[in-house]
């Protein structure tokens, strides 16, 4: 009689020190484990739930202006800058790894309403309602050190008057030029006291400016009549324009796709436009109950995150309605300025109560150093969570957040506006002549008109 019997080699499964890991053998044969589904769904509920529980997205304030917040620009050459203006005219460096202030810049006697960061990250473009634009020098990375604990103060390089206010400011992603915003849009050279161009495509006031990134000629700008432009340095004229039915305060052109921008604008709404068809956006991203007043993108180009009136931040994905994170605390107040880190990490905003706020771009990732075995853990259950992202009770506990009670009230009395002006309109189609009513989508609805 023959028996077969398991041979298996003891160099396979025997340790070779005591630290190290038991080998497991594992079948995966799909019929051998008829309870795959069910214990994968449990895990995905706890990792739902855990990521609920580890959810601590506020790290820290700086606090050190006088007055509200205005403006804030990343300094390109270094990871943990961050420059900032306040209404009271001072613009501060800081450094993040240690949430204080390296340098000051005084000077302005107005409010700061623009703040840019040259390319190389030596220069800084300031401008304010004191009609002044500056340049400075910005201090090297050799020394920012966190041991040093005086701040200190540097003086302008460069002062250019001008006959108005400035609003905004923004510098070319490659090239000596930078452009202002106020009583029209002004191009001007790191060398030159006096513009070179002067663009005016209307009579109102221009309240922010932005650079393309892939095409460092072409630049968008927002003004008060509610428009958005488009213009172009190389043929010195305006490209399109589009009206639409509320003010826009900001905007910000995706990094990784540079035909791509987004705009924040009044009816607490962000519209994601193709530079190449603005007669629609491509969507419509909404959950803000206030006026939305500044919009960046990651440095990804994969989501964006907003700072509204009604005093939260919000993070959205690109191509997404609705947001995928709140952030709030009981003391800030109305967010004017917001920024993604240099590295997509953190996010920082500046708001009415003069402090800035530094966040986790992921509000239960864990920082510091990984092992190996923590990053593989991580990255299995968000491969579960989103596996099992359709089903309703990860749904549920994914999606939910916790809201301040004037948030939480504002956000379903807009639903029921929302919810009324729908059936109004349903009911108007119904009781008039066919064809004689057609609804328009939300992407159409909120433009007015394009101008070519």
């Amino acid at each position: 009689m023959k028996v077969k019997v398991i041979s298996r080699s003891t160099d396979e499964f025997t340790r070779e020190r005591s630290q190290d890991l038991q080998r497991v053998f594992r079948n995966f044969d799909p019929n051998i484990r008829s309870q795959e589904k069910a214990v994968e769904y449990v895990r995905a509920l706890n990792a739902a739930k855990l990521e609920k529980i580890f959810a601590r997205p506020f790290i820290g304030a700086m606090d050190g202006h006088m007055d509200a917040v205005s403006c804030m620009t990343k300094n390109p050459n270094h990871l943990k800058g961050i420059f900032s203006g306040s209404m009271d005219g001072e613009i501060r460096l800081w450094d993040l790894a240690t949430r204080r202030t390296v340098c000051k810049f005084p000077g302005h006697q107005g409010a700061v309403k623009g703040v840019a960061a040259s390319t190389d990250g030596r220069l800084l473009v300031s401008c304010g309602t004191d009609c002044t634009v500056r340049l400075w020098n910005v201090p090297s990375s050799d020394v920012v050190e966190p041991s040093d604990s005086t701040e200190k103060s540097t003086q302008a390089l460069e002062e250019y008057v001008w006959k108005n206010a400035f609003w905004a400011v923004d510098h070319q992603w490659n090239g000596d030029r930078f452009a202002t915003a106020g009583a029209g849009v002004h191009i001007w050279n790191h060398n030159k006291s006096v513009p070179e161009k002067i663009f005016e495509w209307g009579t109102d006031t221009v309240i922010s400016v932005r650079f393309n990134p892939g095409e460092p000629n072409v630049l968008a700008t927002t003004a008060t009549d509610r428009s958005i432009v488009l213009y172009d340095l190389r043929t010195s004229k305006e490209v399109t324009k589009i009206i639409m039915r509320t003010r826009t305060n900001s905007i910000a052109w995706n990094p990784m796709e540079p035909i791509n921008f987004t705009a924040a604008n009044e009816d607490s709404n962000c519209y994601s436009y193709d530079a190449r068809k603005l007669s629609e956006a491509k969507c419509v991203h909404k959950d803000h109950v206030s006026a939305v007043m500044d919009i960046d993108y990651s440095p990804t180009g994969r989501e964006f995150v907003t700072g509204s009136y009604d005093r939260t931040v919000r993070i959205f994905p690109f191509n997404g309605g609705h947001s995928r994170e709140i952030y709030h605390t009981k003391r800030m107040q109305r967010v004017f300025s917001v920024k993604f880190s240099c590295d997509g990490t953190y996010v920082i905003s500046g708001s009415d109560d003069t402090n800035l706020r530094l966040w986790k771009a992921k509000a239960s990732e864990q920082l510091g150093v990984l092992l190996p075995r923590e990053q593989k853990k991580h990255e299995y259950q968000e491969a579960v969570k989103n596996r099992y992202k359709h089903l309703p009770d990860v749904k549920r506990i994914v999606r939910h957040r916790h809201l301040p009670k004037p948030i939480y009230k504002a956000t379903n009395l807009k639903r029921t506006m929302t919810d009324a002006e729908r059936r109004k309109e349903e009911r108007r189609k119904a009781h008039s002549t066919p064809g004689s009513i057609t609804t328009q989508p939300l992407r159409k609805k909120r433009i007015v008109k394009v101008v070519e």
